[in-house]
Parts: C-alpha cells; structure tokens; sequence
C-alpha cells in the first residue's frame, strides 16, 4: 500500500483546509493509524502553536508531539535558501518524513500557505519535496476572482508542472467556485486532464468563510465580559449600533454580529434581548468598542438572562475595530467542531470519494530520488553497524570522508598507515577526529603480520608464493586489508583513491574469490540523476564481456538494484533496438538477454535496445511498443567496457549526476574500488554501500 498523499495548493487562501480534514476522516476510515506532517510552516508567536497542526492532532486525535509535524518554519526556509542549503531542506524534511512513516500506515502531508515572504520560491519546493519523498499529489486552486479559463488554466499548468517533475497527481481540485457552476468547471477539468486523473469541484460556503468571535477576539486582544460557552459562534455578518434601537433592530440578520459603543445599554440589552426572541433571528455576539464597560446595574440585567452570547469588550474606535473585523482572514481550529464537521460533509459529498481511496491504495512510487536513495542507504548502514577497512589512511580525501562518517557513526573505521604520518595529516588538514574512535593499523607493526602472512601463504603457494613473498605482499595495504575482510577482522574494504582498480581487487581475486554460482567479478555505479537513482553496468572491470559474462553481469546488477530498493528493469544496451540489428556484437548481446531470461525467468529484460529507446517513452512506443522494460528502464547493461565507462562519465559531467561506485559483485566478501579521482563524497558513499553489501555475509 502507498504510505502516503501529498497535497499542494497554487496559492495562498485555496481553503485546503477543507480538504485535509476531509482526507484525514477518510484515510482513518480506511487503515488503523494515520500520521499528519507540514514539511514547512508559517512562523508563530513564541507560546503559540501551527494552527493546521494543532487542528489535525487535537481534532482527529493522532498520537504525535506538535515538534514532529513539521521540519522548517518559514523563516528557517528562507534564511536557507539565501545561503544555497537545498541539500541540507531537503535532508532535513525527508528525515523527519521518514520518522513519521515508521510509525504510521499512512501519512497526510499538507503543503506551504503562499503567505507572507518567501511565498515566490514556495512552488519550487512543493515540487521538489513531493518529488523526494516519492509520494502522489492533490492539486487544489481556488476559484475566488478568476474566470473559468483562468481557473483552469492554473490547475493544468500546476497539473503540467508536477508532471514534468516527475510527481504523480492524482487529483486537482476547484476549490471556492460559485455553486451554479459547479458542474460547467467539473466538464472543463474532464475535458482538459487525462481520464485517469480525479477531479473535484467544491463551491464555496459561506458559512466556512465567516470567523468566529474567538478568532475576532484574538485579532481584537479583546476581553470576554459574558458568554465565554458561545466563543466559537460564527459572526455571519456584522454591523454597527449607532442609530436608535427601534431602527437599529430592524438590521439584524442570522447570525450578525453587533459592534457598538460600551455606553450603549440600550443596543446591548436591546440585542441580548433580541438574541432569545423568536421575532429576531439569533446573534452571534457582541463587541462593545472605545473600552467602555456596561455599568453594573446593566452587566446585573445581563447575567440573570437565561442565555447570554458572547459579550466582548475591546480598546479602539467603532470604525477601525470594524474595518480589523472585516479583515479577518477566518481559519478552521479544533474547537470549532461546527466547521470541522461541516468540512467533512462538504469533502465527503463533492469528491469522489472511494475512487480516490482506491488511486492511493494502488498508487505505486515510479523509481527513487537521489536524496532518498542517499537517506535510505545511511539508515540502512545505521540498521546494522559494520567494519570498513580504508588501507590508503593517508590520502587526504580519505581523511575528510572518515571524518564525515564518524559524524554519522554509521560504520566503524580502520585506517591503515603510520599513526604519526596520518596525525600529521590531520592536523595540516584542520580535522578534528577523534583517534580513539577509529583504529590505526600500520601493517607491518600489526600483531596480526605473521598470522595473516602465513594465511596468504597457505592460500597462495600452489602459485609458488613462498613465505618471504607472502610477507613481502603482506606488507601492501591492498593486500592487508583484503586479509582482514577475508579473516573476519574487518567487514568490507574500499580503496582505490590511490591506487589503480587492478591494484585494488587482485588480492580479492586471489583469495577472497567469487560467491558460488558467479562466473565474473563485475561492477555498477549507481547514477543519481536528477529525479531518479539508475545503475549503470559494466563500466570498470571486464572489457570485452563474452554473452555469457554480460548475462552473468545482468542478473548480478539485478541482485545489487533490488538490494537498494531499486526495481530492476534491465536495458541490454547496444547499437540497435530489436530484432533488426544485425551483426557479432548486437548477436551477442540477443544471446545474453535470451540466456538471463532461461536463468531468471521472473526478471524484466529488454534487449538488444538502444539507450533512447530504454529511457524515452515516445522513443520506445515506436520502437518496442510492447516492451515492459523500454522508456523505463532502471537498469543498464553496457556490452563493453570502453562503451560503459565513457558513458558514464560523459553523464556524469554533462549532467552534474552524482555516480557512486564503482560497487563490485559477486566477490564473497564486499570490497570496492575507487577511482583515483573521486571525491570526499565519493569515498563517503561508497564506504557506506559497501557496509550495506557486508550486512548480506
């Protein structure tokens, strides 16, 4: 089941209140434990709470503190933003997202208000936080001062916008329409949207838009003299008491709300009066101005009424605390159970309902972000702490990247090289790491020397290695560390910073070896693109692979994508889509697709297929029209080294992708290489999915 509906509006005051509520009411109706989340909210007073998220909460009951609804108030956003820390927003909000879903079947979230500064960048975000969090969208516009075109050329482009973003929506909604139109925009939005997007049109209610006297006492800082019980009556309308009361009674209507002078005994009894008789309609309150007090023979009248409404004294003139009022911008809360209730009817009884439980029951997520797919491996590596061995202790980079993981305490660290060389280092780089939390090894002073040097000696001398060259060997890092993976002492190894990839995995190859049942040794680099995590294979080991070994390298590129939850949809790359193609190496690549579908009947192949034709969905309906992999393919298997490695590279600099790896398989213990030009982060993510490969020994 999906875990969760983002909802976003295109503007500030779209009324998406009414459908949050309507949304969690339903939601609580379909699973046990429902979860409410605000990545951003509006700033608050200091004592004071988010209203939406106090409203949800308290209202619906969802067993979670205030402090876990919500990741940045908006002034924490901007402040960011100005200093170009996407990265850190984004992290932040996926984070406390993920907390959330650990602990709920489904999460509500409710997107920004487009009030105040700040609101210019707010649609970006929207998009961008949907996009991450991988869920599906609401879209919501309102009405209120645009004409039918303009209406639904908002929702389409906002619906267009997503869409390009790679965001499902799922549904848009008009939002405040007048009622007789209801159902002309209802055939505009079918008319424009595809078949399978839901649509909603919810006419305004007037009833939601008027405030109530406790909203107007807030705005007022008004004092309540009688009634306090009524405080949440809606003010339907309200006007002025300054005529005779004979006149001035004649003026009422449902629900008004009279403002009058403090001094006005007879406007104030008059409409007290008139609240409990059954030839008025009833009152909502009144507000008594200038900070005049009825005087106590009036304020003794007034309590021995047998029902009294909201008497509230404020300081301020009739006209300006009469021009505050009609500008009061009236919000749903938790008291207010009349909305609330209200709300729900009216969500219940204009959107299709059951048809949108269903889209998000079946909805599922297409392909994974980078920064999720960076969130999700750290909290996997934290799931299960392992025991990386770095051998190239001095490199700079590989300094930086320690220290930034022992920041995270996601896995333990050995360095090999000499302790004082290495402290030096540290110092000259400014680093602050603890010495005590990461081990030291300098190989050749390791009480361990002799026993591994024996080790690689039994395991080596039918190739004529004697236990002087044992030693010799041993006395490599590469070769150390890889005796320490093979011994147990370390769980996974990562190198290559400074060293070349044969350097790097021959000890591996010598002793370490294959996992039974795997004929190569092969590698991946999982590329973070824009909007999706693929993997990318062989482009650092095998240079000429035979049919056999590029199929070998697919079921294992397979293994590694479902290992790192990402489905696997794999795309035999070469020159030609098809049957067309002829020719050895495009034969041999149709040979390889034929033997991974007679090994692993249940994985999703395509192949020989073009790299346009496996991630351009136009480009595959006229090429593989019935191919499930074509236009979505997730998985890429290059048919040689020379074309796997350039292309790696040329996107990654093209795009600005970020390539992890390369991530080695089918060896029995995880080791990984780096390339000579890696970066910190690099080092960083590398170290990290080769602990979540050790977490499989």
């Amino acid at each position: 089941m999906n875990k969760a509906v983002y909802i976003a509006t295109t503007e500030a005051k779209s009324g998406k209140s009414i459908i949050s509520i309507g949304l969690m009411q339903m939601l609580l109706g379909k699973t046990a434990k429902v979860g409410y989340f605000r990545p951003i909210i509006d700033d608050y007073k200091s004592g004071k709470k988010d209203n939406h998220i106090d409203t949800i909460l308290s209202y619906f009951d969802i067993q979670m503190n205030y402090e876990e609804a919500f990741a940045f108030t908006r002034s924490e956003i901007i402040h960011k933003n100005n200093q170009n820390k996407d990265d850190e927003i984004i992290t932040k909000i996926i984070e406390k997202y993920k907390a959330i879903e650990d602990r709920f079947d489904f999460i509500l979230v409710e997107g920004t208000d487009f009030s105040g500064e700040g609101a210019i960048i707010e649609w970006d975000i929207n998009v961008l936080v949907a996009k991450n969090l991988g869920i599906p969208t609401i879209l919501i516009s309102t009405g209120v001062g645009k004409s039918l075109d303009d209406l639904i050329g908002n929702l389409y482009m906002a619906y267009d916008s997503f869409k390009d973003k790679g965001v499902e929506v799922l549904m848009v909604i008009a939002n405040k329409v007048q009622p007789e139109n209801v159902q002309l925009i209802k055939n505009e939005l079918q008319k424009n949207l595809p078949e399978k997007i839901l649509s909603g049109v919810i006419p305004l209610n007037k009833s939601l838009a008027n405030p109530t006297v406790k909203e107007i006492v807030e705005e007022l800082n008004g004092k309540v003299l009688f009634g306090e019980a009524y405080i949440n009556n809606e003010a339907g309308a309200f006007s002025v008491g300054a005529m005779q009361l004979r006149n001035y009674l004649t003026h009422l209507k449902e629900n008004s709300l009279v403002i009058t002078p403090g001094d006005r005994a007879d406007i104030i009894l008059g409409a007290l009066q008139a609240n409990i008789s059954a030839n008025y309609p009833p009152i909502s309150g009144v507000i008594l101005t200038g900070g005049l007090l009825p005087e106590e023979p009036i304020n003794q009248l007034i309590e021995g009424l047998s029902e009294v409404i909201p008497v509230i004294s404020v300081q301020g003139g009739t006209y300006s605390i009469t021009n505050r009022i009609g500008a009061i911008q009236p919000k749903i809360y938790a008291e207010n159970v009349n909305k609330i209730t209200n709300s729900i009817q009216i969500f219940e009884k204009h959107i299709p309902v059951d048809a949108l439980a269903e889209r998000l029951i079946t909805f599922e997520a297409n392909g994974i972000t980078p920064r999720m797919f960076q969130y999700n491996m750290l909290k996997r590596a934290l799931s299960n702490k392992k025991h990386i061995v770095l051998p190239e202790g001095t490199d700079d980079r590989v300094l930086l990247a320690t220290k930034k993981l022992m920041d995270t305490n996601a896995v333990n660290i050995t360095l090999l090289g000499d302790k004082a060389e290495i402290e030096n280092k540290l110092m000259q780089l400014d680093i602050s790491l603890d010495l005590n939390k990461i081990n030291i090894i300098n190989p050749e002073e390791s009480e361990h020397f002799e026993d591994y040097s024996q080790t690689l000696y039994e395991l080596r001398k039918h190739k004529n290695v004697n236990l002087a060259m044992a030693k010799d060997l041993m006395a490599d890092v590469s070769y150390y560390g890889s005796m320490m993976v093979y011994k147990g002492d370390a769980d996974g190894m990562v190198s290559g910073a400074a060293h070349t990839t044969q350097h790097t995995i021959r000890p591996a190859l010598q002793f370490i070896k294959t996992k039974p049942g795997v004929s190569v040794v092969s590698s991946v680099f999982f590329m973070c693109l824009e909007d999706r995590v693929t993997v990318y294979g062989d482009c650092a080991i095998n240079p000429n692979p035979t049919a056999e070994q590029l199929a070998a390298i697919a079921i294992s590129s397979a293994e590694t994508s479902l290992a790192f939850g990402i489905e696997p949809k794999i795309a035999m790359l070469s020159y030609s889509s098809g049957s067309s193609g002829v020719g050895e190496d495009v034969d041999r690549v149709r040979k390889a697709t034929e033997l991974v579908k007679e090994m692993s009947p249940n994985l999703k192949i395509e192949g020989p297929i073009q790299y346009d034709a496996a991630v351009d969905m136009n480009v595959a309906k006229s090429k593989l029209p019935n191919s499930e992999v074509a236009g979505q393919a997730t998985v890429f298997i290059f048919p040689d080294l020379n074309t796997g490695n350039n292309t790696y590279k040329a996107v990654q600099r093209e795009t600005k992708a970020l390539a992890i790896g390369p991530v080695l398989q089918g060896l029995n213990k995880p080791v990984n290489d780096l390339s000579r030009g890696c970066t910190v982060d690099d080092i960083y993510n590398t170290v990290i999915i080769t602990a979540i490969q050790a977490q499989g020994f």
